[in-house]
């Protein structure tokens, strides 16, 4: 993959600016990311207001890392689930045409 320009994209978080370095294809994604943790910083900061912003920023990311750990076991068992669904209407498949199932 051939290097590509990256161009400085501002974020602001907590009312601290932050310049980071994106390609152009990334940025949409990169604001997207910054409105939703900034909004996960305003939520524990509202719940304890006596966090500093490293703090803040600390415990964004691990309650993030925590929704995206989540959601990536979600999404393996249903990954799973659907296989299993679609290994039984295989079998139905074969069994209605006659097919032997292929040996495992």
């Amino acid at each position: 993959m051939p290097d590509q320009a990256a161009d400085p994209v501002t974020v602001r978080l907590i009312d601290r600016e932050f310049l980071i370095a994106c390609a152009p294809e990334e940025r949409d994604d990169l604001l997207d990311a910054s409105v939703y943790l900034e909004r996960k910083m305003r939520e524990l900061r509202s719940s304890a207001k006596t966090f500093g912003f490293e703090r803040l920023a600390v415990l964004a990311a691990i309650s993030v890392t925590h929704e995206l750990i989540a959601l990536r076991k979600r999404h393996a068992g249903e990954e799973r689930q659907l296989g299993d669904h679609l290994a039984a209407l295989r079998l139905k498949v074969q069994a209605a045409l006659g097919e032997e199932p292929p040996a495992s």
